[in-house]
This record gives C-alpha cells, sequence and structure tokens, in this order.
C-alpha cells in the first residue's frame, strides 16, 4: 500500500530510541522526511545520518528538554517559523513507576510538564501550519494504562489520560481541516522502558527478569512481546494518506492484553 507521505515532512518527538525511534525508521522507509527531537543530540545526529543514508531522504535532530517549559516555548516557536511539519508524533518518556499516593509533588510537576504541557503546546504549534496546508496528522503515543490503569504506574495513568481528552477533544476542532488527531496505545513492546518496568517489578517481587517477562509474555493472548517494528506499521498507517477518515480514535497495539471490548 502507497502511504501517501513520501516527501512530506514528520516531526517525531522522543526520537533517539524505542518506538519514536521504530516510528522515524518506518517512516523514512516510506519517504517521509523527517525531523527528529530528543534531550540526546548525539543519538539525533547518528540516526539523522543513517536514515538519510539508507532511504535518500532529509533528516535533521534537535534537541530539546520537553520538561524544559522555556525550551519547549522556543521550540514551538521554531516549528511556526521554520519546520511546518505535515506529520506530529506526539511522544515522551514515561515517568517512573509510583503508587497513587505518596508521590512528590516535583515528580508530579515534572511529569505533567513533560507528557501533557509540553504535548498540547508543541500539537498546538505543528497543527496551526497543518490547518493552513488543508493537510496534517497528529498521532500521540499514549499507553495501555489510559484504558485499564497499570498498578504501580500511577502517574503516567493519570497524566496520559489528560492527553487523550486532549487530542479527543482536538480531534473535533481541527477534523473540517484536513487533520486527523489520534492516539495509539502500545502493550507490551519489546522496548528499553519496558525492560526498566520489567526489572522494576523483578525488584518489587523478589523474581529474576527472565522469570517476570516469561510470566508476563504467558498472560497475553498472543503469548509474546510486541516488535517496535510492529508498533512502528500500525503507527506509520495512522499518519498516511489512506486514514484520511480515522480520527479521534484510540488503537490499540497490545497483543490483546486489554481484555474489554
Amino acid at each position: 500500500m502507497d502511504l501517501g507521505i513520501k516527501g512530506k515532512t514528520a516531526l517525531i518527538l522522543g526520537a533517539s530510541q524505542g518506538l519514536g525511534a521504530a516510528i522515524a525508521a518506518k517512516l523514512a522507509e516510506e519517504g517521509a522526511n523527517l525531523v527528529l527531537v530528543a534531550r540526546n543530540g548525539e543519538a539525533l545526529e547518528r540516526s539523522a545520518k543513517e536514515l538519510s543514508a539508507a532511504h535518500g531522504i532529509t533528516a535533521t535532530g534537535i534537541s530539546v528538554d520537553l520538561s524544559d517549559a522555556e525550551a519547549v516555548a522556543a521550540f514551538a516557536a521554531q516549528i511556526r517559523s521554520e519546520i511546518k511539519p505535515d506529520m506530529l508524533v506526539a511522544n515522551a518518556g514515561g515517568p517512573p513507576p509510583s503508587p497513587a499516593i505518596g508521590v512528590e509533588q516535583e515528580v508530579w510537576q515534572r511529569s505533567a510538564q513533560l507528557l501533557l504541557f509540553s504535548i498540547i503546546q508543541v500539537t498546538e504549534a505543528a497543527v496551526e501550519g497543518m490547518r493552513e496546508k488543508g493537510w496534517g496528522r497528529v498521532l500521540a503515543i499514549g499507553s495501555s494504562g489510559v484504558i485499564q490503569p497499570i498498578p504501580n504506574l500511577a502517574v503516567s495513568n493519570t497524566i496520559r489520560g489528560a492527553v487523550a481528552g486532549f487530542c479527543k477533544t482536538l480531534a473535533a476542532e481541527v477534523a473540517g481541516d484536513g487533520v486527523t488527531v489520534n492516539m495509539i496505545l502500545p502493550g507490551k513492546i519489546d522496548t528499553a522502558r519496558v525492560g526498566q518496568l520489567d526489572t522494576a517489578r523483578a525488584g518489587r517481587e523478589g523474581k529474576t527478569v527472565e522469570q517476570v517477562r516469561t510470566e508476563i509474555a504467558a498472560s497475553l493472548p498472543i503469548k509474546r512481546y510486541g516488535a517496535p517494528s510492529e508498533f512502528a506499521s500500525v503507527a506509520a498507517f495512522l499518519l498516511s494518506q489512506p486514514a484520511g477518515y480515522v480520527t479521534g480514535q484510540m488503537t490499540r497495539v497490545d497483543g490483546g492484553m486489554i481484555r474489554s471490548i
């Protein structure tokens, strides 16, 4: 299937590793030009060079700390004046594991800036240009915790739920301008972040990481962790021209982990 995004520009947050990096690689395969964003500038530069060489696309890296409100404000101005993306992948790293009660206020505030306020500000800047062009795609990477809260991830469950509300509201406001807004929810995709969570669980439960991963895989209907490339393929479709009638949706890529309809 031709995704119709060759030559278009994708702005990808959290692009230095994990799901963001996997989506960047998939979009590069489809011929999209990339603006890669993360804190790790060296990793972005390497990725940009590799993807450019492999796929003949233009890829650049911009180092931005999404937990820094002033840095994000400056970046939003750059989006409006220079980048003007056709596609936005709104992605940010997860907060540390925690229960619902007893979390330090600084953790709540920093996580809200990283996962919510920065995402809103960047999205607003990106959507402005999309509406002017009459075409655009916004895809926020959420979590299965939006639908079924994950134990010991209270901060993530709470703030990502707020992002879901923002995306659903925005989708209705910009649909008539040719801009779609969707959210994609990973389950157990085999990334470094999931590995960290598995390690933390192993420590809490007095098990080895291998035991925890075996138990988790056995609990999934599909009986295995997902590959980042599998997740990225679904993301690429939601960012594509053929997905133009899909908006305001939350799409699960979780191997059947969430059992509700």
